[in-house]
């Protein structure tokens, strides 16, 4: 058991580095040969934050632990925006940008309500088994690809959020060394945050999915839960909640949709619960979004939704 829990501590830690070293390297690359800040902002540095989900979903599902993958996603989403958020809140007020709460909010809670149809075979179609399926994968890269494009387009047109991004440039050596060691980082990290995963839920008799919706899911959003942090402190709080929603949007079309057309995702229906869960605090944001001084997620209901959060984890362990 000991081994199974530094295994899962360690493998969270190099999914962290790694992500952030491999982004420091690309961006670095990308800088030298005269990309844009705000292309780097939208492709490298955006993909960078999803990464830990990406290498923990991948490596769950070539194991067939479905459950880990469908419940770190949903578990992931839910902390962005009740945890993440709600930290980033009480630190400082964030000032939500007019396309956040027109565009991007809305644009979460379409990608909520395309996981849940695309997911729920049994209980829409009548099948004997509910599959995120490769085609349903396809229609999922399908729509991240619009979401990435209209996001590109937006940012040109309107200066985007993501200006603020500054690149620091390495060396081309140092840059690849960079690269090399995060993929090296996400793959050792990948593969043992899944392992550890199996092993304390199969020691301790609980299931994948809650280990999935918690221990793995709060690891993989601590990139978020760093930045958005930091951009509090430094009020630089515009972009927080735009860079969260865009976060949730790459892990719901991007990372399910590549780990199903890997292989198709068996999807325990429990999951559902989570699923509504996640609809109803992005209902909540966007709701926060009208009360009190408009646009401004302030600090009393950034302590609400750490108080929703922690009322959502007493109920994953009381369901066990």
């Amino acid at each position: 058991m000991f081994f199974s829990i530094i295994f899962l501590v360690v493998g969270l830690v190099l999914l962290v580095y790694g992500a952030d070293s491999l982004v420091r390297g690309a961006s670095s690359v990308a800088k030298k040969v005269g990309l844009s800040d705000l292309f780097i902002g939208l492709t490298v540095v955006a993909f960078g934050t999803s990464l830990p989900e990406l290498t923990a979903n991948i490596f769950a599902t070539l194991r067939g632990s479905f459950d880990i993958a469908v419940g770190n996603i949903v578990g992931s989403n839910i902390a962005n925006i009740l945890l993440v958020l709600g930290v980033a809140a009480v630190i400082y007020p964030l000032a939500v940008h007019k396309s956040t709460v027109s565009r991007q909010i809305p644009y979460n809670l379409l990608a909520i309500f395309v996981l849940f149809i695309l997911a729920n075979d049994t209980l829409l179609i009548a099948s004997p088994q509910s599959l995120i399926s490769r085609v349903d994968g396809l229609i999922m890269i399908i729509m991240f690809g619009i979401f990435l494009y209209y996001t590109f387009i937006n940012s040109r047109v309107s200066g985007g959020d993501q200006e603020d991004i500054k690149v620091k440039r390495y060396s081309y050596a140092t840059s690849l060394g960079l690269v090399i060691g995060g993929i090296v980082m996400l793959t050792l990290g990948g593969r043992w945050v899944v392992d550890g995963a199996v092993a304390i839920a199969e020691i301790f008799g609980i299931s994948q999915a809650l280990i999935g919706l918690t221990i793995i899911a709060v690891g993989t959003s601590l990139p978020e839960l760093f930045t958005s942090a930091i951009a509090a402190f430094k009020k630089n709080s515009d972009i927080a909640i735009g860079n969260i929603i865009g976060s949730n949007i790459f892990n719901i079309f991007w990372v399910l949709g590549v780990s199903s057309l890997i292989r198709p995702l068996v999807f325990s229906t429990l999951l559902n619960y989570d699923i509504l869960i996640f609809a109803g605090a992005s209902t909540i944001l966007l709701l926060f979004m009208f009360v009190g001084k408009r646009n401004v997620l302030q600090r009393w209901q950034g302590a609400v939704l750490i108080i929703l959060y922690v009322i959502y984890i007493i109920y994953l362990i009381l369901r066990g």
